[in-house]
């Protein structure tokens, strides 16, 4: 069986992608090495032992390939990465209250109550929850 193991979003600031992603949406630090030259390999997961095999990289995004890509999509309104949650509307007001920016609240979006946040390391994020879990 092939499962995702690792995936990647870009971040204009691999220290401050790690704060956010740490101490605002919750996830824990799974790997943080400084591989020299002021390069960091910086992973996270899920907290508490949820998913212990699916890392998300904390990738520096201003190469030559990943730079375009990553303000196209931004510049396009587009979720870099979707993350499931229990309870959509809770976390919206839960990172509402920490100063996060919405682009939009939850809102039904076909099987999915979906709301899409800023990063604040250049990309939206989208938060879902399915429509049969909703309370």
């Amino acid at each position: 069986m092939i499962k995702v193991a690792m995936t990647n979003v870009y971040v204009d600031d691999v220290p401050r992608a790690h704060a956010f992603y740490t101490g605002i949406l919750g996830f824990e630090t799974r790997t943080h090495l400084d591989l020299g030259g002021g390069t960091l390999f910086v992973t996270v997961g899920a907290p508490g032992g949820a998913q212990p095999d699916l890392q998300l990289l904390l990738e520096p995004g201003d190469g030559p390939i990943a730079e375009p890509y990553r303000k196209a999509v931004y510049e396009a309104g587009l979720p870099a990465i979707v993350f499931s949650v229990e309870d959509i509307r809770a976390e919206y007001d839960r990172l509402r209250a920490l100063g996060v920016r919405f682009t939009h609240e939850p809102q039904e979006q076909g099987p999915v109550i979906a709301a899409v946040l800023d990063d604040t390391v250049g990309n939206y994020v989208q938060l879902a929850q399915p429509k049969d879990r909703a309370a």
